[in-house]
């Protein structure tokens, strides 16, 4: 088994930066991708960013150029740097994990951008 717990969000202006992490535990040798999605009020969870084990990286387009996903293999742990960040970035942000034993979902963090 898997777990992931999230930490990182909050309230943010207009403009300014916030960092999550996501820590993995467990079983983490069958992970070989993990990610963020997130949901907003009313709409679906998108993905907003992945890595795999290799450090491969795929972004939501609409992203590009103001979030980056990075891990530390030695913490086993997942970040995503969100700078400029906007109202339209408020969601509960989602850590995800891609396992050979299935797929693994933290219990969410909520990001506000605010003024």
């Amino acid at each position: 088994q898997v777990q992931l717990v999230e930490s990182g969000g909050g309230l943010v202006q207009p403009g300014g930066s916030l960092r999550l992490s996501c820590a993995a535990s467990g079983s983490i040798f069958s992970i070989y991708a993990m990610g963020w999605y997130r949901q907003a009020p009313g709409k679906q969870r998108e993905l907003v960013a992945s890595i795999t084990n290799g450090g491969s990286t795929n972004y939501l387009d609409s992203l590009k150029g103001r979030f980056t996903i990075s891990r530390d293999n030695a913490k086993n742990t997942v970040y995503l740097q969100m700078n400029s960040l906007k109202p339209e970035d408020t969601a509960v942000y989602y850590c995800n994990a891609n396992s050979y034993g299935g797929i693994i979902w933290g219990q969410g963090t909520q990001v506000t951008v605010s003024s």
